[in-house]
């Protein structure tokens, strides 16, 4: 039975005051979340304090993307063994804003997923479709190239170490939703394309809903057989919602 996942994905958002005032909120609702696993992925420079308000709580940690490389000169970068010195035991890899606004390739994603599994931190591997791509009939095929170029690199074992998160692009921060049906047919392609290579992997791999999930769609969005959690934007930034996003899997 696969565990289901709410991670919190902050984006370029928060203060120290505001970070203390969300994972008290978050903290103090955790007692009533007994089957979400809980992740919040804060701006890099509040990592080291959401950890430190996570210790001692099932809330894990993760960053907003890890470099593909260890060491070196990389200006502005920040590597696995840095990440997972200040607490991390998950990183975004490939989120839709990355690819979007930074030009970050197939290639360069699949590479950072590689580094994240190389330093012992599990890859949140974000694939999906634009608006356009969905209306051209094409958003299998986006998905399974995205997914591929990992596959290439690192071998279709490597994504029982991580988990998978569909993002329409179309309906990120847009309030638009994918219909709990549309999300899960693009799912359970996701796990049968897997399945092709490897039925055990494809079992245990979770797939989280990544475009607008909030407290109303959510239970029946996590309802479908192949969604297994939401990789929540805006709704996180919110105790309140993020807790009844949580809720949604009791």
């Amino acid at each position: 039975m696969r565990q289901v996942m709410v991670a919190g994905n902050w984006k370029m958002n928060g203060s120290s005051d505001s970070v203390k005032e969300l994972m008290a909120g978050i903290n103090a609702g955790m007692g009533s979340v007994t089957k979400a696993e809980v992740v919040v992925c804060p701006p890099a420079v509040y990592i080291a304090r959401v950890s430190d308000a996570a210790d001692g709580t099932a809330i894990k940690v993760g960053s907003q993307n890890i470099c593909d490389q260890d060491k070196g000169a990389f200006t502005g970068e920040l590597s696995g063994e840095m990440l997972k010195d200040v607490g991390c035991e998950y990183a975004i890899i490939g989120h839709s804003e990355r690819r979007a606004l930074y030009a970050e390739t197939d290639d360069l994603v699949a590479k950072r997923f590689a580094a994240a599994r190389r330093n012992g931190i599990k890859p949140l591997f974000c694939i999906g479709e634009t608006l356009a791509e969905r209306e051209a009939g094409v958003t299998n095929d986006v998905c399974a190239r995205q997914i591929d170029a990992v596959i290439a690199l690192e071998g279709v074992e490597a994504l029982a170490d991580g988990v998978i998160a569909y993002e329409p692009v179309w309906a990120i921060g847009t309030g638009k939703v994918a219909t709990p049906e549309q999300a899960q047919e693009v799912h359970a392609f996701i796990r049968a394309k897997i399945a092709n290579l490897s039925a055990d992997v494809a079992q245990g791999l979770r797939i989280l809903y990544g475009g607008s999930m909030n407290p109303g769609n959510a239970a029946e969005l996590i309802g479908q057989p192949d969604i297994d959690g939401g990789l929540i934007g805006g709704a996180s930034l919110k105790a309140e919602d993020f807790l009844a996003i949580c809720m949604a899997a009791e």
